[in-house]
């Protein structure tokens, strides 16, 4: 199922890989697909390869100790550049994930305690409706033994979901169409940073045309609503996140979240916690179908601690440990973002390889996930590894899908809720098949996805 194999223990010091010509790397990459290319990388040069590409400075960071290092330890020296412009500019605008220095201290200060395990607790209600919705919408597909895409289903509830909790929507068809722009938006933005000679975009493409238009849609509609409220009485809006968003205040000054700026982390937290969750999600059926054995382990589970419910309480979620496991295995395996990119601010050394400002370091979960000096058998799917007692005695950076350090993503709580509940209610009545001889390859296109699809068939218990 995977493009990358076992491999044996890879040297924590750097060797260095030059080319003269960005293009000759870009077409070994389009060749390879970039998650096999920098796989390759990793063998040949270790834990902290070095590419040099003409003047620029590229590292592969890959050991638990060298990710501690970038995100943690020298965290100071390390931001959110000159990789993050199209992102910036195109997408996410100064939204949390993207912005930087006293602005993100700022609005990570006054976002966080929107997302606590406490925070997120109020979305319950929303989860398991869409959850119920998507119950149904299987009992149809397992009726007509339908073939469908799995990351195309998991999108549908994901994003149903998030925009409940974000706005308070709830026309399906209106769902549908902010969904889809905001995803042409991404796939937009993911496809041009890969490509080293992007087209202006003001150049009349069909894809330019087609990512204005997505936007346009989207700030428009975001914009419609923050107007629509701040006409009302503060008492009538809705306890939505938006709301939360309008009311915040800054503890030391005072100050509201500008316009601008909330339609910014709107379009941040649906990205966040639409994308991600779904591609977690998907892999974690494809998981369970090529490991019977997890699979009859969590059924088993699943019977015995909701035997006459169709959906969890947020209580029986502690009695669910195995499902929970299952999921912290996917995200091993399978993190949405297998990669992820900061900036050398100033020059830096680590493990006595010299790091020159400017430099982009690559941290990799994916790889950092099946090294071998921290995993024992790295690519077989076992959540016993998240026994309390087995996940104490880790290397705490040997797992970071989520990011690490003060970065470490907002959302990691609300996405583990989420995909706890929706687990439990559809792999209690469904277990999804994969099609017949698919062979699954998977790419890096700003997410983890695979480049034939994830073509299944919903299936009864």
């Amino acid at each position: 199922m995977t493009t990358i194999p076992p491999t044996k223990t890879n040297p924590a010091r750097a060797s260095v890989r030059h080319s003269r010509f960005i293009i000759d790397v870009a077409l070994e990459m389009r060749r390879k697909g970039m998650l096999q290319f920098f796989t390759d990388t990793w063998r040949e040069h270790g834990d902290l390869a070095h590419l040099q590409i003409g003047p620029g400075h590229l590292f592969l960071v890959t050991h638990p100790e060298h990710v501690r290092h970038v995100s943690v330890t020298n965290r100071k020296n390390y931001d959110k550049l000159r990789s993050y412009d199209a992102v910036r500019e195109l997408l996410l605008g100064d939204g949390l994930v993207a912005s930087r220095g006293e602005l993100w201290r700022r609005q990570r200060r006054l976002m966080a305690p929107f997302f606590t395990p406490r925070g997120i607790e109020p979305y319950y209600p929303i989860i398991v409706g869409d959850g119920r919705q998507m119950v149904a919408r299987w009992e149809g597909l397992a009726d007509r033994a339908e073939l469908i895409d799995m990351l195309d289903e998991m999108m549908i509830v994901t994003a149903a979901i998030i925009l409940r909790t974000m706005f308070s929507m709830q026309s399906d068809v209106e769902i549908g169409e902010i969904k889809d722009a905001v995803e042409t938006m991404i796939q937009f933005v993911a496809t041009r940073q890969m490509n080293p000679i992007a087209l202006p975009l003001w150049a009349p493409t069909r894809k330019n045309q087609a990512y204005h238009a997505a936007r346009a849609r989207v700030h428009a509609f975001i914009d419609g609503i923050i107007a629509q409220r701040r006409a009302l009485p503060e008492s009538e809006w809705p306890e939505d996140l938006l709301s939360k968003l309008m009311l915040a205040r800054d503890e030391e000054t005072g100050a509201a979240m500008p316009d601008a700026l909330i339609r910014d982390e709107s379009i941040t937290i649906f990205f966040a916690g639409h994308e991600t969750t779904a591609r977690t999600l998907a892999f974690l059926w494809v998981a369970l179908d090529q490991n019977p054995q997890v699979a009859a382990r969590l059924h088993a589970e699943l019977d015995r601690v909701l035997p006459e419910t169709d959906a969890p309480r947020i209580e029986d979620l502690r009695r669910l440990p195995y499902t929970l496991q299952v999921i912290k295995e996917t995200l091993r395996l399978y993190p949405p973002a297998p990669i992820y990119v900061r900036d050398a601010v100033a020059d830096d050394e680590i493990d006595g390889v010299h790091v020159p400002a400017g430099a982009q370091m690559m941290l990799f979960p994916i790889l950092t996930h099946r090294h071998p000096d921290f995993w024992d058998a790295p690519e077989q799917f076992d959540p016993q590894r998240w026994l309390p007692e087995r996940e104490a005695a880790r290397h705490p950076y040997a797992y970071h899908p989520f990011a690490a350090g003060q970065r470490i993503c907002i959302g990691n709580n609300f996405s583990l809720f989420e995909s706890h509940i929706l687990t439990a209610m559809l792999a209690r009545r469904f277990a999804p098949r994969l099609a017949p001889g698919h062979k699954i390859k998977l790419e890096f296109a700003g997410t983890l996805a695979a480049e034939n699809g994830l073509p299944m068939v919903i299936h009864r218990r």
